[in-house]
């Protein structure tokens, strides 16, 4: 395994244990609203904190791009090579809610381009690994995208942007015209998870529009590790950037692509 994914491991399942030992006392958590339906708990910036400090122990001179905390870099005069981008309990409305679908995303950049990447689903203790070159792996098995013929058929996971409302209706009709190619839709409030699911055929592709660097980074890698393309709505590589994400098997996501266009 790569180094790097190993280290990134280790901090994943230790935040794990953070958020399971507080499975039996949510209705004891901490929660505080960052913004419109966007919360965050004292689970949340625990599971940070021992992701950090495990990463800046193996690697002092990374910088970090974390969800709560924001970003970590010791020498600000100076790009870091390798920047770590974490996003310590994605689906915290589902951890507050007791809904059993959450994850933890971990990816690491090298100039730009990711390198490695760990999701790990503490509640299943499924651990899905990537890194640049060498395949997706689910508990140390080779994963694949599905290689469903097109759009229809397939079963497409997706996400409501309720922290933009903005977005909504603009949403609402690509949700509309996908529905009406697709099988069927999921929404399960866990992007990271949601990704890891593509690269492993439990999905056959994912749209979702207004998302985060720390939701998308690691399950980006592991859809093209496992076969799959991502791009953003114009089927460019900047989703990154402008949280906008379009995935799956090539067939599925052309697909994806043409239907979302339409609209």
């Amino acid at each position: 395994m790569h180094p790097m994914v190993n280290i990134a491991v280790r901090a994943a399942r230790s935040a794990g244990n953070v958020i399971t030992r507080s499975i039996d006392r949510i209705d004891r958590v901490k929660v505080e609203e960052k913004g419109r339906y966007d919360f965050v708990t004292e689970v949340d910036r625990q599971a940070e904190q021992v992701i950090i400090d495990t990463l800046t122990r193996a690697y002092p001179h990374h910088a970090i791009i974390a969800e709560e905390s924001g970003t970590h870099q010791k020498n600000s005069r100076t790009q870091a090579e390798y920047t770590w981008i974490i996003d310590p309990l994605d689906g915290t409305a589902n951890f507050v809610h007791g809904f059993p679908q959450v994850g933890i995303s971990i990816a690491v950049q090298r100039r730009g381009q990711l390198e490695a990447a760990v999701i790990y689903d503490p509640l299943r203790q499924e651990l899905f690994t990537a890194s640049r070159g060498n395949g997706a792996q689910l508990d140390g098995r080779r994963i694949r995208v599905t290689q469903r013929p097109g759009l229809r058929g397939s079963l497409v996971g997706t996400g409501f942007p309720f922290k933009q409302p903005d977005l909504m209706q603009r949403y609402l009709r690509m949700f509309g015209a996908v529905a009406e190619q697709a099988e069927d839709m999921r929404r399960a409030g866990a992007a990271s998870l949601d990704l890891a699911y593509v690269a492993a055929g439990r999905l056959d592709g994912f749209f979702e529009l207004g998302l985060k660097a720390w939701d998308i980074a690691a399950g980006a890698l592991l859809i093209t590790e496992a076969g799959g393309t991502v791009t953003d709505l114009d089927g460019e590589h900047a989703y990154l950037e402008n949280g906008n994400i379009v995935a799956g098997s090539s067939k599925v996501h052309n697909g994806l692509l043409q239907t979302i266009s339409r609209v």
